[in-house]
């Protein structure tokens, strides 16, 4: 049965693209396409959209469920639906999957007309400036041209607030959640890591596996396991784990205990549904992206442009995206005496917790959408 507030049954559309796309590398896209779903309903002005950007292996679904019988809802669907604190009575709420994605959109397992064969190595580097100009040419494709909002959680924090820079007249408000505007060297390192446990994959082949019929498992495995440790904070795995055995000690290198359990699940469940090439993607557009960059380092210099009101929330416990990464934005959007509301949220899960249906993590959510005109 359907659970209560529940968006309901879902299904994804695509949407091609025959018109170029010029790349921040340079390099140009001749066509592309993207998958994206929708809940709620437009209204006759199209004031009511809201854009969910999401994070590095997030995709189009991102409420409800494609049938009955599934056993999860799209992965923020704690927070999307009829009286849900982003009410899809209110809202017409649009889920993408973005440009380099593996799960239909336009990316490296996707054929490459000029071989027949899937692009793998040979597919561009993309970064969240693509992606917000692929996802402008969604909207108008919808005929909206303004959003009420867009919203983002971690990567996806970092493409909202790039909506604002790229289209300020396209974004009346923009929600940037548990994110920053740019990576630290200890993030980057992070990526580095991960990737290179891909690339040095025997399975790998350069990127391009799938001539060979083969996946680099372990190499996504390891990257997998490396990053469920920085999303968790140290409390959080303590009190979901501890040093709980699964059974006697065994004095051998095989699981032993209940944390080695969880990450080895993790590693297999991520290795068996997403692609390796789409994963190095969206870890250098994650190390590339720094709107201040342009502007000696200036992020305040940088949001200049921005119209849109903002929320900022963060998590006391996120040591990845630290609390101070998020006032850093605050500070650039009030220098620039913009509309700003910011929330520090006391939470335990660490960066995971924007994705937790934390009661006053959602009362906040629920509150300043409440207040945006449609």
């Amino acid at each position: 049965m359907t659970e209560i507030n529940s968006i309901g049954i879902v299904q994804s559309n695509t949407v091609y693209f025959d018109s170029s796309l010029t790349l921040k590398s340079g390099e140009v896209l001749p066509q592309f396409h993207l998958v994206y779903e929708t809940y709620g309903t437009l209204n006759a002005d199209k004031s009511n959209a809201v854009i969910i950007c999401h994070a590095l292996s997030g995709n189009h679904h991102v409420a409800g469920k494609y049938a009955e019988t599934d056993k999860n809802a799209g992965w923020w669907d704690n927070l999307i639906g009829p009286n849900k604190p982003l009410d899809t009575n209110k809202f017409f709420v649009i889920g993408l999957n973005n440009l380099g994605g593996c799960h239909g959109s336009f990316g490296p397992s996707s054929i490459n007309p000029a071989t027949n064969q899937p692009f793998g190595a040979s597919f561009p580097i993309v970064t969240v400036e693509d992606w917000v100009n692929s996802q402008a040419r969604l909207l108008a494709y919808l005929g909206i041209s303004q959003l009420a909002a867009v919203v983002g959680g971690s990567l996806g924090g970092m493409q909202a607030l790039q909506w604002t820079i790229a289209y300020p007249d396209l974004v009346r408000h923009a929600l940037v959640i548990a994110s920053a505007p740019n990576l630290t060297a200890q993030n980057i390192a992070f990526n580095e890591v991960a990737r290179q446990a891909i690339m040095t994959d025997p399975e790998f082949h350069a990127g391009d596996y799938y001539a060979y019929n083969t996946v680099p498992r372990r190499g996504l495995r390891i990257a997998r396991m490396l990053g469920h440790i920085t999303y968790l904070s140290d409390d959080a795995m303590g009190e979901k784990f501890g040093r709980k055995l699964k059974d006697t000690i065994k004095y051998g290198f095989d699981v032993e205990f209940e944390m080695e359990s969880y990450l080895r699940y993790q590693g297999d469940k991520f290795a068996g549904e997403f692609d390796a090439n789409t994963y190095l993607r969206m870890t250098r557009a994650l190390d590339y992206y720094d709107p201040a960059l342009e502007f000696d380092n200036d992020l305040s210099a940088a949001l200049k442009v921005a119209k849109a009101q903002f929320l900022v929330v963060s998590f006391t416990s996120d040591w990845r995206f630290s609390p101070a990464r998020s006032r850093e934005i605050v500070k650039a959007l009030l220098d620039n005496e913009l509309t700003v509301s910011y929330a520090e949220v006391t939470a335990a899960h660490g960066h995971d917790a924007f994705l937790m249906p934390d009661a006053h993590y959602h009362a906040i959510l629920r509150s300043y959408l409440q207040k945006i005109e449609v």
